[in-house]
């Protein structure tokens, strides 16, 4: 393990950082710090990302830290779930850094396997609901199957990872800061990244997740607004899996 982190340049030193970007989701974080905190290693700090100083997860926030949360809210440098998830990942320096949503969905128990495959060498660790013992519970139907479709068809010319929109990934900070981004509209990045890595010939490393559509709060998701985009992402990750092959 200290190998493969010591060639792909981690600092193994270094604390995990999770950003949670946040949307009045003030019904639901607490609970999500219920469930994630037994999986954080000490000395975790939880960075939740919100727009507007009225925001109604604050609030709960503060309850949290009065009782010890090693929680530290940030505010988003401009507005948006985009500028939520780059304001929080640019915010760490070194080490690995995961992205949550606050909305439930995530399970949050395959933390310890994904900081182990980044503690391997990996930039970035893919939370697949695709791959063998991965599921996705509830959701629209045509979300699910043009996710899933998505990813596995992309899998196919050569991405190395099943699931390609999940957002529930660890990153290698170095390696965000490292990445010119040109994600526009917001959760596409999360692919985008992951391509990066692929480019860049860095190792991406998938484990198997269970996702649950949210059943509080309003999901910030617009398919036909963000379709385009993940289009866009796809097309360029299929001309790079067929240059890779022959090559």
């Amino acid at each position: 393990m200290g190998d493969g982190a010591a060639q792909a340049g981690h600092d193994l030193s270094a604390p995990l950082t999770v950003v949670v970007p946040v949307y009045n989701e003030g019904e639901n974080f607490r609970e999500w710090w219920r469930r994630a905190g037994p999986h954080l290693p000490p000395g975790t700090v939880v960075r939740p990302v919100y727009d507007m100083p009225d925001d109604d997860t604050l609030p709960v926030i503060e309850a949290l830290r009065a009782e010890g949360a090693p929680i530290e809210p940030l505010r988003n440098e401009a507005r948006g779930v985009l500028r939520a998830l780059l304001t929080g990942l640019r915010s760490v320096e070194r080490g690995p850094v995961l992205v949550s949503m606050a909305d439930l969905s995530d399970d949050l128990s395959v933390v310890p396997r994904m900081l182990e495959a980044w503690r391997g060498g990996a930039a970035v660790v893919v939370a697949s609901r695709y791959m063998p013992g991965g599921r996705h519970v509830g959701g629209p139907w045509l979300k699910k199957a043009l996710s899933r479709l998505g990813g596995l068809s992309l899998h196919l010319a050569g991405f190395p990872a099943r699931d390609a929109t999940n957002n529930f990934r660890l990153y290698d900070a170095a390696f965000v800061r490292s990445v010119d981004v040109q994600s526009r509209a917001g959760f596409e990045l999360a692919l985008e990244l992951t391509l990066a890595a692929w480019e860049a010939g860095r190792e991406v490393v998938e484990v198997p997740t269970t996702w649950t559509d949210r059943v509080a709060g309003e999901s910030r998701f617009a398919l036909r607004k963000w379709l385009p985009h993940y289009a866009r992402l796809w097309a360029r990750g299929v001309r790079h899996g067929l240059r890779r092959r022959r090559g």
